[in-house]
């Protein structure tokens, strides 16, 4: 059976022809826009691929306004940083040595949501495609989760399914996930945020880019079949709110398979090395017509596609179909037409299908895709890729002066009762109910993940260099003030880095948000691009790249502002790396706290957790004291451990560290903050909790000195199994059980819960 197509002929014939462009996500001056851009109305083929490229998802054209904003704040400096940037499928940083470090962080939220399971694996899979199509080995991959209530009934449905997609794939692959973090807020609730992050390593000189050039060369799409999975996935799903029912949206969810994905990274690689790849484009949102279509607007001439030739694994699939299916695991290169045959032999070699499926062509900006012998799309490739751009209205919200009037935190009667609460919510309790469900160490070169505040692995065998990546955020710091929240987002990562004894060089992002539509929103966005973008040019690191993900709601409900910032530091050897933990040494440690500590509760877990609702404005910031940190940090061999402050406070921060000690601490809090409450938990930034031994108390605190960081001696470790301060007296271990017990009880019924280890 033929399937009969809208050709271009049919659509010059016929051009009154009704055409459900709303259904697609197209306004009616988008619409009338494509019919001016061709002359004529669209085939339906044309249509879908404008509806798809002209998505929020896939152009930009809510954001590009604003995100123009970073390049306008890049030194010359900071831009001869990066080898690959904004605009290229992942941002590449020269490390030194001859090496270089990709990395990314993408969005796959309202695929996780409608389908937990696949949303999550295949989000893993697509941002290590992006890692892939740079032409290096993806080497690790991160998470940054938020969901509803931790006791919620969707949360219960939802993250289980999301963790055991990102570990079963990830898994598979054979990456470790070296960090991430989870967030519980009814913010998220019937909108969780699944951002996936991958690293990948390469030569300087083995860098790829997406472009077509080169008349006659050919289109050679390989990975695996093409089906009707996944159409109008991450394309449609992300440029749309969701309303009451969206959960059963299942079509629209790609269907993930690492195993195929695993032996597609291995012949990529073999590919490069046999220097067969001209240009290389993966295929994610958008599919065949995102992947060739952006080929060839890269390029410098045109390209001709023939859906006859695409390995197919459904039945009379239009044209439609192929070119918006998002099934996994394919791959799009451009070859140079001797290198064919040696591509396919490789090809063939990995049990890899390929297949050629067009070539570039001298008809500049000309996109022509033929299907059964007829041509189904004529179009210019620059106004597919390109779309729209829109300047949304934003304005600073009415609600907002209220917001941020600050109503004071109920401080407790009871100091240990406060931090039991604290440690056991599902905002501060343990993460190992999710991380144990994920392989960390796998490939031999992490160095610290678990319990770390950045991740470190080993890029070079032979010298040791090595990297740390960390990514966070604050939602609620960002509703109160999205330029400061941003920056305080960046700061944290930054500081992640730091405390490794890595120096930071690169940022990336994912920038989650309500309806570009609602000016409230664009306002929070456009806010913290510039909070994010001033302060990146403050530290002198250039952001490398980076993901937008609109119409995060549920109904006329945005969630919380959610800039996911992630940064990449570098260490010269691994070994120097610092942890967290202490008891590394055999000798008892002192506690030195690094940065000053203000009465700052604005949008901080204390005030979460005790019903306090969200007010007031978040702990201020001056990146100039992160830099301090940094400086303070590298190449400093006198401290044994570090541990950052951020969500809790101080208290947190000891307390995840006594956990892993088989001893006790002792806590002196009179130099930290006249008031113990404060002292305590406070989440003010730019602070930093070192260990060191007693013959080099002096040594940190004169290069703290030396490097202008506030510093104070604020306890020890002890033999007992007990944490002091003041007149109270916590049992270390009861303290941890509580810690420990909070996710398993809530989601110990759910898949994955067996792998649990204490």
């Amino acid at each position: 059976m033929t399937v009969k197509n809208d050709t271009v002929e049919a659509a010059q014939a016929h051009p009154d022809t009704e055409q459900p462009y709303a259904e697609l996500g197209l306004k009616d001056d988008e619409y009338a826009k494509i019919k001016s851009i061709l002359g004529r109305r669209p085939t339906d083929a044309e249509l879908t691929v404008y509806s798809v490229m002209w998505s929020e998802h896939c152009s930009y054209k809510s954001s590009k306004v604003h995100l123009r904003y970073f390049g306008e704040t890049t030194t010359e400096e900071m831009a001869s940083k990066i080898l690959a940037g904004i605009g290229e499928n992942a941002g590449v940083v020269d490390i030194g040595g001859g090496d270089a470090v990709t990395f990314r962080v993408e969005s796959h939220n309202h695929p996780s949501f409608v389908e937990p399971y696949q949303g999550a694996a295949t989000g893993v899979g697509g941002i290590v495609r992006d890692i892939m199509a740079m032409g290096a080995r993806p080497i690790a991959v991160m998470d940054q989760l938020r969901f509803g209530p931790a006791d919620a009934p969707d949360t219960g449905r939802v993250l289980p399914g999301v963790v055991h997609g990102i570990g079963g794939y990830g898994n598979s692959l054979g990456l470790p996930n070296i960090g991430g973090e989870t967030v519980f807020d009814e913010a998220y609730a019937g909108n969780p945020l699944v951002n996936a992050l991958c690293v990948g390593t390469l030569k300087v000189e083995d860098l790829k880019l997406a472009f077509a050039s080169g008349t006659g060369n050919k289109v050679m799409l390989f990975g695996s079949r093409t089906g009707l999975d996944g159409i109008g996935g991450v394309s449609v799903l992300g440029s749309e709110s969701f309303e009451e029912g969206a959960e059963r949206k299942l079509p629209a969810v790609q269907v993930g398979d690492p195993f195929a994905e695993k032996v597609l990274i291995e012949c990529c690689l073999e590919l490069y090395q046999a220097g067969v790849v001209v240009g290389i484009q993966d295929l994610g949102g958008g599919g065949l017509a995102c992947a060739t279509s952006e080929l060839a607007a890269a390029g410098d001439g045109g390209m001709r596609v023939n859906l006859d030739t695409v390995p197919l694994r459904a039945e009379n699939m239009t044209a439609a179909e192929i070119l918006a299916s998002e099934s996994q695991e394919r791959m799009c290169a451009v070859v140079t037409p001797e290198n064919v045959e040696k591509f396919e032999a490789i090809c063939a070699k990995w049990d890899v299908i390929c297949a050629e499926i067009g070539e570039v062509t001298d008809e500049k900006d000309r996109y022509v895709v033929v299907h059964n012998g007829e041509t189904v799309i004529d179009a210019p490739p620059s106004t597919i890729d390109e779309g729209p751009v829109y300047e949304r209205p934003f304005a600073r919200p009415e609600w907002q002066d209220e917001l941020q009037e600050y109503t004071p935190v109920e401080r407790p009667a009871d100091l240990k009762q406060a931090l039991f609460d604290m440690v056991s919510s599902p905002a501060l309790c343990s993460r190992d109910f999710i991380t144990e469900q994920y392989d960390r160490y796998v490939r031999g070169n992490t160095v610290k993940a678990k319990y770390s505040d950045a991740g470190v692995l080993r890029i070079n065998e032979e010298n040791n260099r090595g990297v740390a990546i960390s990514a966070d955020a604050s939602g609620r710091y960002t509703k109160l003030d999205p330029r400061t929240g941003a920056r305080l987002a960046l700061a944290e990562a930054y500081r992640n880095v730091a405390v490794t004894g890595a120096r930071p060089v690169a940022v990336t992002n994912c920038l989650n948000f309500g309806s570009p539509e609602n000016s409230d929103v664009m306002w929070q966005f456009r806010e913290a691009v510039h909070g994010l973008a001033d302060g990146a040019k403050e530290l002198g690191i250039p952001v490398s790249g980076g993901n937008v993900s609109f119409y995060n709601q549920t109904g006329d409900t945005p969630i919380l502002p959610t800039p996911v910032v992630g940064v990449l530091g570098v260490i010269e050897d691994v070994h120097d790396a610092i942890g967290h933990d202490l008891g590394s040494v055999s000798e008892p440690e002192v506690l030195v706290l690094l940065g000053e500590t203000r009465d700052e509760f604005g949008g901080s877990i204390w005030q979460q957790i005790t019903g306090g609702g969200l007010s007031g404005l978040p702990p201020q910031v001056d990146l100039a004291d992160e830099e301090r940190l940094a400086d303070f940090f590298v190449g400093n061999n006198l401290v044994t451990a570090a541990h950052d402050l951020s969500e809790g406070g101080l208290a947190q921060a000891v307390a995840e560290m006594a956990f892993r000690y088989d001893g006790g601490v002792s806590l002196d809090l009179a130099g930290v903050h006249e008031d113990e409450f404060v002292a305590l938990f406070s989440e003010s930034a730019s602070r930093v909790l070192v260990a060191t031994t007693a013959d080099r108390v002096d040594g940190v605190l004169e290069r703290a000195a030396e490097f202008g960081v506030p510093a104070v001696r604020i306890g020890e470790t002890t033999e007992g199994r007990e944490l002091t301060f003041g007149g109270t007296t916590v049992n270390i271990d009861e303290l941890k059980d509580a810690w420990k017990a909070t996710l398993p009880d809530l989601f110990g019924h759910a898949v994955g819960a067996n792998s649990v280890v204490e």
